[in-house]
């Protein structure tokens, strides 16, 4: 990666298809969007088959009017390659590159992303289509950037080439059939090898080190195909403009941190369940892992966003009402809109963009909700869009430079989470594997930092790796490592150091159980880290149903925490042996002896704590607060409903971004003088402020003594 895009402010707009719409739309559309204050739109990413209509015969010019009449008001425009869904000519001409989800039985076509994205004949094409449009189309001055292909990663194509690659990928990687012999115990049910070609195939494939090798190559099968597409745009791409992808986080090739090493910023779309979903105290089922729900889960979407490459990002693709299928109808309550787009910026969006500006009439996204409904008429949706335009304009570039700010380190494991999609420790309800596991492990203690007021940054464990352990505990006082299962020995070393340097270290379940290839280790658990924990376990046990939590009998000075009323354990116990650690929480007496459910200990300047349970909201909220005492929104003294989160901004006061969600009125009181960049009104310090239902605010601080006309004590 590189750098980000040079602009001031937040890029704001949607994705616009004028292919898609009928004639005579085109300035129409573009007058509407400069009414809503777009500043840029996303073009050309999805009709390979309307540039190249048959094989080597190219219709390049249809897009010009749309740059040309974007530039004309001022709008900049990201011009997609089309590579992300192939044309019937290809597919005819070609079937060898449908993708084989089982080995020898080809996806049938008619979705997109159908193919093995690595087969040569597949590339030949891509890389000949990518070269005509950005040939074609570098040169416009309207084109700020370019997306190479689109949401990569759909699958894990099994095509006899694919596994060729594999094989070469094991041979280079072990050197020799015995060391594979002996690095994945392949002694067990007679499956060592004596030569590469006797290696099986993944479709029946049950053994864990095979699987999680498996999901390593295949996400470096992805990371090849964005750096090679972005190196082929960089030849015609003028040097102020960008390279990026969007990312679809739960796409299974995806390592996100590895992706955008080829870029030049990290893109992804989020999508998220409005209405009650994003209403604060309200209980809502989270949808599929594409579709998150809870003001906690847009945060954390905009913290992974940030952790790719530790740096802001941009929306290329969100909701602008209903998402989904023909049954999945939940449009944005006023307010809504705002807020969410606020609440992405605030962990570092850089750009906000809708997908997209006109409803569908045909196709499978028939109901996927665009600023404009299926009447084409500008109604509230559209009316909400230019509400957060004008926001966006009167905040300008204030957000430049702006970095969110962190309470809160968490450490995350792609290699952990592909592990557990195939090797779970979590049941579903009936019993079953759950296949995210990490995902629930990692999201129980996000959730409860983020609905206690923390704000958090993630880490991926590369980029921990990255930075010497008394550094990282200098910037980030507390680091959360929950369920890393896959961690070679530097790592939970590095681990054990970050608490020696003096950063308080907290351990949750699985963390320092499995080694770099997902075997179990033969140290006693959790490895490295039991010293340091003053505990260690050889048994735990799932749990049928939650088993609530008490504060520990312990002495005047142990550390105590105010629980929640129902704050419980779930799905998991670790039967913690104590040894010279504080017991802080306690299960009620356990048949099969789990008691300790969380301890601490000092280690050298600072503290290991171990979680040995998967936490509820209401005992996850408990630790957080234990956690993190003082927290912005502490700070606002800020109602149940409110959020504030917070960041820096180079030679320039911080930011805080506030906001009601909720139906009904909230408050805060500033902690000192502010300004609304909205309004431009300043309000003192201790002012009560009374919040709007569904109501956002940027404000940012106002230096003691700042000389400033306007510097009126006002109540928004």
């Amino acid at each position: 990666m590189t750098s980000a895009p040079a602009h001031s402010g937040v890029l704001f707009g949607a994705a616009y298809y004028a292919e898609y719409q009928q004639a005579g739309t085109l300035d129409r559309d573009l007058d509407l969007m400069v009414e809503a204050g777009f500043t840029v739109i996303r073009v050309g990413e999805s009709v390979w088959s309307t540039w190249e209509p048959r094989e080597g015969e190219f219709d390049l010019d249809w897009l010009q009017p749309v740059l040309d009449g974007a530039h004309a008001r001022g709008i900049s425009v990201i011009l997609g390659t089309p590579t992300y869904a192939v044309p019937p000519w290809l597919q005819v001409l070609h079937p060898e590159i449908a993708a084989e989800r089982t080995t020898g039985q080809r996806v049938g076509w008619g979705a997109r992303q159908e193919m093995d994205q690595s087969h040569p004949a597949y590339r030949f094409y891509a890389e000949r289509v990518v070269r005509r449009v950005a040939a074609r189309y570098a040169d416009h001055p309207a084109v700020v950037g370019w997306q190479v292909d689109n949401e990569p990663g759909n699958e894990l194509p099994r095509n006899d080439q694919v596994f060729a690659r594999f094989v070469a990928w094991l041979e280079r990687r072990y050197g020799s059939v015995e060391s594979l012999n002996d690095e994945w115990g392949l002694v067990y049910w007679s499956h060592r090898l004596t030569e590469w070609s006797q290696l099986w195939r993944p479709d029946g494939n049950v053994q864990p080190q095979y699987d999680l090798e498996w999901r390593r190559f295949q996400g470096e099968l992805a990371d090849e195909l964005i750096a090679w597409q972005a190196d082929v745009v960089r030849e015609y791409a003028r040097d102020e403009q960008f390279v990026t992808t969007c990312i679809s986080y739960a796409r299974p090739q995806v390592a996100d941190d590895r992706l955008v090493e080829s870029l030049d910023v990290t893109a992804g779309n989020p999508y998220y369940k409005m209405q009650d979903g994003l209403t604060r105290g309200v209980e809502v089922q989270r949808e599929a892992g594409w579709w998150h729900t809870g003001v906690w889960a847009l945060h954390q979407w905009g913290d992974r966003a940030f952790s790719s490459a530790q740096a802001p990002f941009l929306v290329t693709e969100t909701n602008a009402q209903s998402i989904g299928g023909p049954w999945q109808n939940h449009p944005p309550f006023d307010g809504q809109i705002k807020q969410a787009a606020l609440a992405l910026v605030a962990r570092g969006a850089r750009m906000v963009e809708y997908w997209h500006w006109h409803t569908l009439h045909f196709g499978v996204e028939t109901y996927w909700g665009g600023v404009l409904p299926h009447s084409q008429r500008p109604g509230r949706i559209h009316r909400e869009v230019a509400a957060l335009g004008a926001t966006l304009k009167a905040v300008g570039g204030a957000v430049d430079g702006f970095l969110p700010a962190s309470d809160v380190l968490m450490l995350w494991s792609t290699d952990t989470k592909w592990s557990f999609e195939g090797y779970p420790p979590l049941a579903l309800p009936d019993g079953g594997p759950d296949p995210d596991s990490y995902l629930h492990l990692f999201d129980a203690h996000y959730r409860g930092l983020a609905e206690a007021g923390a704000q958090v940054r993630i880490q991926h464990v590369a980029q921990f790796l990255a930075t010497d352990p008394a550094t990282v505990a200098a910037e980030h006082p507390v680091l959360v490592v929950p369920g890393l299962y896959v961690a070679d020995d530097a790592t939970l070393e590095a681990l054990a150091a970050y608490a020696e340097a003096g950063g308080h270290l907290v351990v949750g379940v699985r963390t320092g159980y499995g080694d770099e290839l997902a075997r179990a280790r033969r140290d006693v658990a959790p490895a490295v880290l039991s010293g340091p924990a003053g505990v260690w376990y050889e048994e735990y046990t799932n749990l049928d149903e939650p088993l609530l939590v008490q504060s520990a009998d312990a002495d005047a000075d142990a550390p105590t925490i105010e629980l929640e009323p129902g704050s419980a354990g779930t799905r998991w116990a670790d039967v913690l042996v104590v040894e010279e650690a504080e017991v802080v929480l306690r299960f009620p007496a356990t048949e099969v002896g789990a008691d300790a459910v969380m301890t601490t200990r000092a280690s050298g300047a600072g503290r290991v704590t171990y979680v040995a349970t998967v936490p509820n909201p209401e005992l996850s909220r408990s630790i957080a607060r234990w956690l993190v005492p003082a927290t912005a929104v502490r700070a606002w003294a800020a109602t149940d409903t409110v959020t504030v989160t917070t960041g820096s901004r180079p030679e320039s006061p911080d930011l805080a971004f506030v906001s009601n969600w909720s139906a009904h009125e909230a408050a805060v009181t500033t902690p000192a003088a502010v300004r609304d960049l909205e309004t431009r009104e300043v309000v003192a310090a201790g002012t009560a402020v009374t919040l709007a239902p569904r109501s956002a605010h940027v404000f940012e601080l106002v230096d003691d003594d700042q000389d400033d006309d306007d510097a009126t004590s006002v109540t928004p």
